[in-house]
C-alpha cells in the first residue's frame, strides 16, 4: 500500500508535527520573554505582548476553522495553515524590533489557530469511532512532550545560542510537515459548507479575543484595572450575543446545538477542566522549581519532564487495557483523583524533599493526566456526525485554548494573592505558602473535572470501546460488548 492511500499514517504525522509546535510554542518562548526585554529596550509589563498577542490570535481564529476546513478542503486548509505559522516563526526570528515582533506573533496565532481544529477533524474523519481511542493515545505524545520541553529548549537556545531560535526552531519541523502533507495528503471537503456567517465569526473572534486578552492580562496587572475590566466585560458582552445571534442563525459559525449532544458536552468539559488543572499546575511547577527550590531553568525543565514519560506511558495502559473495559467514565474520575492526589503531594514538597520523590509525583501526575485526555479526547466525537466535525473541533479546540489560559491565570492569581515572597532578616525568599496554595487550587480544579466526569454515559460511547484484539481481527467474529457504568 502506497503512502499516500495509507491516510491514517498521513494525517497524524502532520498534525502531531502541527499541534507539537502550537503547543511548544506557548511554553517555550516565556523563557526568552526577559531576554527580549533587555534586547528590545521594553518593560516587564510590555514584554508580555510577545505572548498574549499570540493566544489572543488564536482565539480569534479558530471559530473560523471548521467552516474553513469544509470550505476549502482540508488539506488545503491544514497545509495552508502550517505554512503561515512557519513562515511567521521565521520572521519572528528575525524581527529587529519588539512591535514588529507582537506583529509576527499574530500572524503565528493565525496559522496556530486553524491548524489543531481542521487537523483534528480530519483525523476523526480518517479514524472510525472504534479505533478513536488509539488515535488519542498517539495524540497525547505532543501534548506531553511539547510544554515540557518548550522550557528546557527554551533555557537552552537563550542561553548558549540566541532568543531568535526560540522561534526558528519551528521552521523545520513545520517545513517538513508541509512538504509530507502536500505530498501525500489526499483532500476532503463537505459538499455543501454553506456560506461564511460573518456576524457569527466578528462577535466569537472578538469575544473570545477579548475574553482571552482579559484573561491573559488579569494576573499581571491585576484583576481590578481598567483594561483587564474592559476586556473582560467586552469579551463577556460580545460572547452573549454571539449566542443570541448563533441561536437564530440557520447556518451558524457555531453550532452551539452541540452542546444538546449530553456525550460531546460532558467530554468538553471535563476536557477543559483536565487543562486548567494540568496547563496552570505545569506553569506554576516551573516557577517553583525555579524561584522556590533554586533550581536552573534547566534542572527546572528535567524535573518537569517526567510527567511526560508519564502521559506516554499512561496512555498505553488505557488505551490497551483500561477503556475497553472499563469505559471513559470510571477511568476519567479515577484519574482525575490521581491528578488531585499528586497536587496535594506537591503542595507538601519543601526544600528539604527528595528530588527523585518530586519526580515520581510528577511521573504520577502525568498518568492520571493520561487517564483524562485519552478517554475525553477518543469519546467526544463518538456520537457526533461526520457533516458536524469540523465545527465541532473548533469548539472543542477553542475550550481547549481557553481553558489552558484559564489554568495559568488562576495559579498566577492565587500565588499573586497570597504573595510569592515574603521578606526574612531584610532579605526576600520565596514564600512556599503562595506556591503550596496554588498546586492545592489546581487539585480543586481537578476533583470539579471529576464531578463533571460522573455525568458521562459510557453507553454513548460504546462505539469507542472495542476491544483491540477484536478491532484487529476485523469482523470475522463478533464482538464482545464492552462494559458500560
Amino acid at each position: 500500500m502506497s503512502i499516500r492511500r495509507n491516510q491514517k499514517l498521513v494525517v497524524p504525522v502532520v498534525y502531531v508535527a502541527a499541534m507539537f509546535m502550537a503547543i511548544m510554542d506557548t511554553t517555550i518562548v516565556n523563557v526568552a520573554l526577559p531576554t527580549l526585554g533587555r534586547t528590545f529596550r521594553t518593560p516587564p509589563d510590555s514584554v508580555d505582548l510577545v505572548s498574549i498577542a499570540f493566544l489572543v490570535s488564536l482565539a480569534v481564529f479558530i471559530p473560523i476553522s471548521g467552516w474553513l476546513g469544509d470550505r476549502v478542503g482540508g488539506r488545503r486548509a491544514l497545509l495552508g495553515a502550517i505554512g503561515v505559522f512557519t513562515v511567521a516563526s521565521a520572521l519572528c526570528g528575525l524581527s529587529t524590533g519588539m512591535g514588529e515582533l507582537v506583529g509576527c506573533r499574530v500572524l503565528q496565532g493565525v496559522g496556530g489557530g486553524l491548524m489543531t481544529p481542521v487537523g483534528m477533524s480530519m483525523l476523526f474523519r480518517v479514524f472510525p469511532p472504534a479505533e478513536r481511542v488509539r488515535l488519542a493515545s498517539i495524540l497525547l505524545v505532543p501534548t506531553a512532550l511539547a510544554p515540557a520541553s518548550g522550557p528546557v529548549l527554551g533555557g537552552l537556545f537563550t542561553t548558549d545560542l540566541s532568543w531568535r531560535w526560540v522561534f526558528f526552531v519551528n521552521v523545520p519541523i513545520g517545513a517538513a510537515a508541509f512538504v509530507f502533507g502536500a505530498l501525500f495528503l489526499t483532500d476532503h471537503a463537505q459538499p455543501r459548507p454553506g456560506r461564511l456567517d460573518v456576524p457569527g465569526f466578528v462577535l466569537s473572534g472578538l469575544g473570545l479575543g477579548s475574553a482571552m486578552f482579559g484573561v491573559s492580562e488579569g494576573p499581571i496587572d491585576g484583576w481590578s484595572s481598567a483594561p483587564v475590566l474592559a476586556a473582560l466585560a467586552a469579551g463577556a458582552v460580545l460572547l452573549a450575543a454571539m449566542i443570541a445571534v448563533e441561536l437564530r442563525t440557520s447556518d451558524p459559525l457555531i453550532d452551539l446545538s452541540l452542546f444538546r449532544d449530553r456525550l460531546f458536552s460532558a467530554t468538553t468539559g471535563v476536557f477543559v477542566l483536565g487543562s486548567v488543572s494540568f496547563l496552570g499546575a505545569l506553569y506554576l511547577a516551573a516557577l517553583f522549581f525555579q524561584d522556590a527550590l533554586g533550581m536552573s531553568a534547566l534542572r527546572s525543565g528535567l524535573t518537569v519532564f517526567p510527567q511526560a514519560l508519564g502521559v506516554m506511558a499512561g496512555s498505553q495502559i488505557v488505551t490497551r487495557a483500561l477503556y475497553p473495559r472499563f469505559g471513559p467514565r470510571r477511568i476519567m474520575v479515577g484519574g482525575l483523583l490521581v491528578v488531585a492526589g499528586m497536587m496535594i503531594l506537591m503542595a507538601r514538597v519543601t526544600t528539604g524533599t527528595d528530588l527523585w520523590l518530586v519526580r515520581l509525583i510528577m511521573l504520577g501526575f502525568g498518568v492520571g493526566m493520561s487517564c483524562v485526555f485519552v478517554p475525553a479526547q477518543a469519546a467526544s466525537f463518538a456520537t457526533i456526525a461526520p457533516a458536524r466535525t469540523g465545527r465541532a473541533s473548533s469548539v472543542f479546540n477553542a475550550g481547549k485554548q481557553l481553558g489552558g489560559a484559564l489554568g495559568v491565570a488562576l495559579l498566577s492569581t492565587v500565588l499573586a494573592a497570597v504573595g510569592p515572597t515574603h521578606e526574612v532578616a531584610g532579605h526576600r525568599t520565596a514564600d512556599l505558602a503562595a506556591f503550596h496554595d496554588g498546586f492545592l487550587a489546581a487539585a480543586a480544579v481537578a476533583v470539579l473535572g471529576a464531578v463533571v466526569a460522573l455525568t458521562v454515559h459510557d453507553a454513548d460511547a460504546a462505539a469507542t470501546m472495542v476491544p483491540r484484539r477484536r478491532r484487529d481481527r476485523g469482523t470475522a467474529e463478533r464482538p464482545r460488548k464492552p462494559a458500560v457504568g
